[in-house]
Formats: structure tokens, C-alpha cells, sequence
């Protein structure tokens, strides 16, 4: 039978029916550990059991009334989230794409507010993902995802990846913020230095524009802090988060300033789903356990055994292996081979990991994954390099 669905992904013949930590179950009844984690999503793994029964009471009880309403627990989640960071403002949305959005519009409405108009334009850097929107393409600017879908939304400039003078030469009299990913995921796991967040966050001072953070893919305790910008001991004015925020339910959020987001009022922005009673529920839930003592050390601990592990990997297989990047639990390793064979190649071991740019596999595990499921998983990648190390030794040999 010939799929409805809008043939946009290619997806593999895989299909799964049942989840439980950081197993997946397969409508066949194979089982895979999996380090994709749904894209850094299911960040306390599946049929988390406190998870289960704040969705299951909520549904039980309200599933929607809209924001024309007080909803308590998002009043609860926000204050949550503003006590845990930066923040003073936050508003819910449904994924990360549609808190970028509002983030950018935070930016401009900012810079309108104060007096600035002309500053609407927001730097961005090359190989970054932002989203699918028209505007959150236009902020990252890669090409072949801007094709086909008309001019390019005005107001996005790119500047090469950690290139500081560049950004330097970038800002204008129309410059109004600089938008970064910590550690870019679609973009092969780069990471920015701790110094170079700090020489943008005083770039930003000194020319009176806004620092956003992309955090959609590196919040809620993936590297070993609750967001990424904790490593350089600098605070932004913007941050936009998802994924792990609602573990594997939609959630998205966009955290301000109290100087930034007091310039949106009443009837600047709104949502018809963003913020609904099923999502806070379980929202509070995640926070429940990613904020109790000890979660997030321990996140940064199993990262650590992780990298060491995939670095003696790494030395044992150095035909396959380039590089391992990464912070807490996200890593990517860097491959010899295309990443596509080796993501193959580890799904043939029912090992599910992630591609991404600059020929990198994404390893995103659910926070909540043990230590024999991380020696579990470099024993599959293991067997995994030795199959592609076949046809490389088979060729050297012709050669």
C-alpha cells in the first residue's frame, strides 16, 4: 500500500510498539537500546513511571481550556524554570521551532521598544539548525534547506562557526541580536568554547544587542548542566528550549529577561495548544526528577565513562573512527567511513543512533541511562566498526 503521509523523511524500515528506559521494543519484537533518544527527546527514556502517572491523572482530569484562562501548573513550570536559571519571563510552546520563533521576535520586539527599529536583523552561524519555519531557516541559512521555498525571510545574516572577528565585522547599525547554538547537533556536535560565549556576551553589552541561545537540543540537563550556558559562566538575555523539557511529550519554551520580555504585552504573541494542562503536568514531572539532588552530576558522570569508553573505541578502530566531540550525554563521533553506513551498521547490532552533519553520528541517549547500558552500547559500536573495517582492509589489500 502506497503511504498518505508526505513523503518528507526517508525513514527506515523500522517500526516501533512499545518502550521501557532506554529500551525500544519493535513491532517484530526485536529489542534496541537506543542512543537517539527520539533526537535528544525522550530524555527520561519511555514509560518513565513518574511520567506515566502525571499524564495519566492529568488526562483524567483537563486537557485544554486555552490561554484565555489561568492554567496553575504552567504558572507552576514557569516559576520553575525562572528559579533554575537566568530567566525572570517564560512563555510555552509546542516545539523548539515555535520558541525560536518567539525568541526572535522577543529580540526585534525589544530593539523596537527602546527605541531601535532599524536593528532586526539577528547574526547567526554557519552550519547551525534552528528549525523547519520559514524564519528559523532563514536564521541558520543553509542552503539546501532554504531551496525552493522562495526569497529568504529578510533580517538573517550568517558569519562563519566560532569566527570572532568575523562576527566583529558582521555587526551593523541594524544588528539587533546574535543567535548560537552552545554545541551545534545537526551541525556535527561542535562545540563553542566557554571563552567564546564569553566574548559574545560582551560583544552583545558592548553594542547594546541581545544574546539568544538555541538550547533546544543541549537544555535540560544533556551536558551535564541544566543548560549548556552554565559551562562559561555567562547568563543571556534569551533562551529557547524543547525536547528534553517534555520527554518525549511537545513542549517547547522560549525564557527571557525581565528587560527583554517586558516588551511584549498583551496581544504581541500567543498560542492556541502552547502551555495546555497535559503538557505542564508532565513538564512539572520531568523537572521533578532532572532537578532532584544528584540527577544532573550523575548525567555528567555517565557522559564522562561514555567519552572514555568511545575513546578507547576509537583507538581500536581508527580506520572508522576520526573524533569523538561532545559534553555530558551528547556526543558525537566523527567517522572515516559515511556516517549513514555507520548508523546502519549500529542499527544492524540494534543500536539505534543519529546522523548529523560534518559526517558525525549523534549518540543522545535518555538521561536516565545506566552504566552496563553504556558499556552495552561501545560493545555494539564496536561490532559495528568491525563490519565496516571489512571492506577497508579488503581494499588496502587490492591496492
Amino acid at each position: 500500500m502506497v503511504s498518505a503521509l508526505l513523503p518528507t523523511y526517508a525513514r527506515a524500515d523500522l517500526a516501533f510498539e512499545r518502550g521501557d528506559g532506554a529500551w525500544l521494543t519493535s513491532t517484530k519484537g526485536e529489542r534496541y537500546l537506543d542512543f537517539g533518544g527520539g533526537i535528544a527527546v525522550a530524555s527520561l527514556g519511555y514509560s518513565h513511571p513518574h511520567l506515566v502517572a502525571a499524564l495519566t491523572e492529568q488526562a483524567g482530569k483537563l486537557w485544554h481550556t486555552s490561554n484565555l484562562f489561568q492554567i496553575p501548573e504552567g504558572e507552576r513550570l514557569a516559576r520553575r524554570l525562572a528559579d533554575a536559571s537566568f530567566a525572570d519571563y517564560v512563555f510555552f510552546t509546542n516545539s523548539g521551532a515555535e520558541a525560536l520563533e518567539l525568541a526572535i521576535k522577543v529580540a526585534r520586539r525589544y530593539q523596537y521598544v527602546t527605541g531601535h527599529p532599524e536593528r532586526f536583523h539577528v547574526i547567526g552561524f554557519e552550519g547551525a539548525f534552528h528549525g523547519r519555519t520559514l524564519a528559523t531557516l532563514a536564521a541558520a541559512g543553509t542552503q539546501k534547506y532554504l531551496e525552493g521555498f522562495g526569497p529568504k525571510a529578510e533580517g538573517f545574516d550568517q558569519v562563519p562557526y566560532c569566527d570572532l572577528e568575523a562576527l566583529k565585522r558582521a555587526i551593523g547599525p541594524q544588528t539587533g541580536a546574535i543567535l548560537i547554538e552552545p554545541i551545534q547537533g545537526e551541525g556535527g556536535v561542535r562545540m563553542l568554547p566557554p571563552s567564546f560565549l564569553k566574548s559574545l556576551r560582551k560583544l552583545c553589552d558592548d553594542n547594546k544587542i541581545l544574546l539568544v541561545l538555541d538550547e533546544v537540543q543541549t537544555g535540560m540537563g544533556r551536558t551535564g548542566k541544566l543548560f549548556a550556558y552554565e559551562w562559561s559562566g555567562i547568563e543571556p538575555d534569551i533562551i529557547a528550549i524543547a525536547k528534553g523539557i517534555g520527554g518525549g511529550f511537545p513542549l517547547g519554551a522560549c525564557l527571557t529577561t525581565e528587560e527583554a520580555g517586558r516588551s511584549m504585552t498583551v496581544g504581541t504573541h500567543g498560542t492556541t495548544y502552547g502551555g495546555n494542562p497535559l503538557a505542564m503536568a508532565v513538564g512539572n514531572a520531568v523537572l521533578d526528577v532532572i532537578l532532584a539532588p544528584g540527577f544532573i552530576d550523575g548525567i555528567a558522570q555517565t557522559g564522562l565513562l561514555l567519552r572514555q569508553r568511545l575513546a578507547e573505541l576509537k583507538d581500536r578502530h581508527p580506520s572508522v573512527i576520526e573524533e569523538i566531540r561532545g559534553e555530558g550525554l551528547m556526543v558525537g563521533i566523527k567517522t572515516r567511513v559515511p556516517n549513514t553506513d555507520f548508523v546502519a551498521a549500529a542499527r544492524a547490532e540494534k543500536l539505534l543512533t543519529i546522523p548529523a552533519g560534518d559526517n558525525v553520528v549523534r549518540l543522545l541517549p535518555p538521561l536516565i541511562v545506566t552504566d552496563g547500558e553504556v558499556n552495552e552500547a561501545v560493545e555494539r559500536l564496536s561490532r559495528a566498526s568491525e563490519q565496516l573495517e571489512q571492506p577497508i582492509a579488503q581494499k588496502g589489500a587490492a591496492e
